[in-house]
């Protein structure tokens, strides 16, 4: 039996970073739940990986912070170890990848 394993996000890029071969990239998800008579923001960050290299370079070349994007990918369990421990990790593997809207300010495309 195969079990997959997908995430999907729509949010707003709040950085992104080159780690190594991959580039990581947090998005700030926004939720809203209600709190009494009133509905409140609730954010949720999280950092998808990529590594397809094509993929990268259309980060680079023309994502910006705050801009609306998706990413869709898959989750991979992982673990390292840290001073003689074990680390647990989840990590998000980006597979798709596409702005949906740019904020004022971001890298124009041309």
């Amino acid at each position: 039996m195969r079990n997959i394993a997908e995430f999907q996000i729509l949010g707003q890029v709040v950085r992104s970073v080159q780690v190594g071969k991959a580039t990581k990239v947090t998005l700030a998800a926004n939720y809203q739940v209600k709190d009494g008579d009133q509905w409140v923001d609730d954010p949720h960050y999280n950092t998808v990986t990529v590594f397809n290299e094509r993929t990268q370079k259309y980060i680079t070349d023309h994502i910006g912070i705050g801009d609306l994007v998706h990413a869709r990918g898959r989750m991979r369990q992982g673990s390292y170890e840290k001073n003689g421990e074990t680390v647990y990790t989840n990590d998000l593997i980006c597979d798709e990848f596409s702005r949906l809207s740019k904020s004022s300010g971001t890298r124009d495309e041309g």
